[in-house]
């Protein structure tokens, strides 16, 4: 099981996404905990690192967990992507491996990975993604 911490920022009916260096596939910011952190404490850390903007830990909000095959590894192992939509400071940039960013809708279903597929499906059916 690999466990994973993602932020939504929803703006006009997209969604961001990031893309690292080298790669094709779209993710939601974020990614995996040290040990020791909480999920608050692992989005504030991730964030900073990949798009350089602090995210406010006390509007982080706690929007669902989802799990899938995890995509690049091998059949079988699973991500479990726990998602929260926070309040920000600062200017989006990408940093670290992030190459590029981009603003998904769920017509971008071929351009990200399974678990995110699971994700867009549910902000879909919330009303809150095109």
């Amino acid at each position: 099981m690999i466990d994973k911490i993602a932020w939504i920022h929803l703006k006009d009916g997209r969604v961001l996404g990031t893309r690292s260096a080298g790669k094709g596939t779209y993710y939601l910011p974020g990614g995996k905990r040290e040990p020791g952190e909480s999920d608050v404490e692992t989005l504030v850390r991730e964030i900073r690192e990949e798009l350089t903007v602090e995210i406010d830990a006390a509007s982080a909000k706690h929007i669902g967990t989802f799990e899938a095959q995890a995509h690049g590894h091998s059949s079988g192992v699973i991500v479990r992507m726990t998602c929260y939509t926070a309040s920000f400071a600062g200017e989006l940039v990408a940093a670290s491996e992030i190459e590029e960013l981009a603003w998904l809708t769920t017509a971008d279903a071929d351009r990200i990975s399974p678990v995110d597929r699971i994700i867009f499906a549910h902000l879909h059916e919330a009303g809150l993604l095109a």
